[in-house]
């Protein structure tokens, strides 16, 4: 018997065989192009998993983990065929504890899911990325995905009280716990935040819950220079006001805005600043006020503050799908949207922007920035052909440029999207930068101790 006729043993008609069924596994939201899997699992629970694990270790099969798809570096693309394991069936929530100040959920449960149960009593999960309609617990967990909302909760690996795991050999294991803190050793929760499904497969998560806040109120700032927007926030941290939300766009990324969602901006606006900030219904107008008062320092266009539910939600909701109104600004229907995902610290953020500006026109390619700048957070979209090696490389060499401007202001060159395919060479050119290529032995040694047999995720973080 082979490993496919044990498998639907198991799993029956839920493993997916036929070539139709199985070619939109083959990528994920990056430009990436997989393999073909030889089969798609959709298991229902982790002792499913567990059997799977069993099967693919004894034929010796490599695995592939997906959860939404919503990678951008190719962290779910099956590089080496064999079996891909989809967590669309894993999507319940297990409990709700608010007096504990936890939720407990399966991987598979999208984030804007889990907060519609959430509101309803008062509480949220704090993390969210652009793509949380379709990004899902355990995918941001092993990427730990960031957000809008994280220059002021922080990322993912803030809010993971615990998680279960099955083992490259189907064993179950369980990290972390349900209290709010712990100190037993090394911390394995902690292990599994990031390792984008190169480690364990995360069968259920403790997750930690916060309140909804009392009052959100926003305001809108326009500048015609980028160093202005970056003084802006700069100032206001050093003023003691951290943004509940702060995003950033650029001339672009408004005019993709405009053409999707049908919002204008004031002509002579080169760049948007949004900043949303969370409070109690006594002192907000007080802060915003105050963060007013700041902002306008540096001679915006124009500012506006608004307490309007509706007014913020058209405005948020346009920035969230900022990724996929990026795709009207595209002059080819062959070109895909590369995804740098830079950061630096707050105050180096004035300095960083003039450079990458520069770096983005000496290049000669379309780029739109924008991101969450309240935690120093820069993306910027590269439109390119992909099967073009010409341009391309030059897409590699922006990559490189920008991420050693990055990494000369004490930055980093993937804030929140993972490693995946993209970034291997942009990760070991940050260690080398940090003389930290310890780090990689570090980690490969990691990889070789839960996954001697090289099964899960290869080609992912590194070859």
């Amino acid at each position: 018997m082979n490993v496919l006729e044990e498998l639907k043993e198991v799993l029956g008609d839920r493993l997916l065989t036929r070539e139709e069924d199985k070619i939109p596994y083959m990528r994920d939201a990056s430009y990436f192009a997989g393999k073909i899997p030889d089969a798609v699992a959709i298991p229902k629970t982790s002792g499913e998993i567990s059997a799977i694990m069993k099967m693919c270790s004894s034929f010796k099969v490599p695995v592939t983990i997906r959860s939404g798809g919503s990678s951008l570096t190719g962290s779910s693309v099956p590089t080496h065929g064999g079996i891909l394991i989809s967590m669309s069936a894993m999507n319940r929530i297990l409990a709700v504890k608010p007096e504990d100040s936890y939720v407990i959920a399966e991987p598979g449960v999208r984030l804007d899911d889990l907060n519609r149960e959430l509101e309803k009593i008062g509480f949220f999960y704090p993390p969210d990325p652009a793509s949380s309609m379709a990004a899902t617990v355990g995918g941001t967990i092993s990427t730990n995905a960031g957000g809008l909302r994280a220059s002021y909760y922080g990322t993912t690996k803030e809010w993971v009280l615990g998680v279960e795991v099955v083992l490259p050999n189907g064993e179950i294991v369980e990290f972390g716990g349900k209290t709010l803190k712990r100190t037993k050793g090394y911390d394995l929760t902690a292990l599994m935040i990031g390792n984008e499904g190169t480690l364990g497969i995360i069968t259920r998560a403790i997750l930690k819950i916060w309140p909804v806040p009392e009052k959100v109120g926003r305001i809108i700032s326009y500048f015609t220079e980028i160093t202005d927007v970056g003084r802006s926030v700069s100032e206001l941290k050093k003023n003691g006001i951290i943004p509940y939300i702060a995003e950033f766009m650029d001339a672009l990324s408004m005019e993709s805005v405009r053409r999707a969602n049908g919002i204008s901006f004031p002509d002579a606006a080169r760049f948007l600043l949004m900043i949303d900030i969370a409070s109690t219904k006594e002192s907000i107008s007080r802060l915003l006020e105050k963060a007013k008062g700041i902002i306008s320092a540096f001679d915006p266009v124009s500012i506006d503050v608004t307490l309007d539910k509706d007014e913020m939600a058209k405005m948020y909701q346009a920035r969230k799908g900022l990724y996929s109104s990026s795709l009207s600004l595209r002059t080819d229907k062959h070109q895909y949207v590369v995804i740098a995902d830079l950061v630096v610290p707050a105050s180096e953020l004035p300095a960083a922007f003039t450079e990458i500006q520069e770096m983005i026109d000496k290049s000669r390619l379309k780029v739109m920035l924008f991101g969450h700048i309240g935690d120093g957070n820069i993306h910027g979209n590269i439109f390119a052909d992909t099967r073009s090696t010409e341009e391309m490389e030059k897409v590699d060499s922006l990559q490189m440029n920008l991420a050693k401007i990055v990494l000369s202001h004490g930055g980093s060159v993937s804030a929140e999207h993972g490693i995946g395919i993209e970034k291997k060479t942009l990760l070991i050119e940050e260690l080398r930068e940090r003389n930290s290529e310890f780090n990689l032995k570090l980690m490969r040694s990691i990889k070789d101790n839960f996954d001697p047999q090289g099964l899960l995720n290869r080609g992912k973080i590194f070859d």
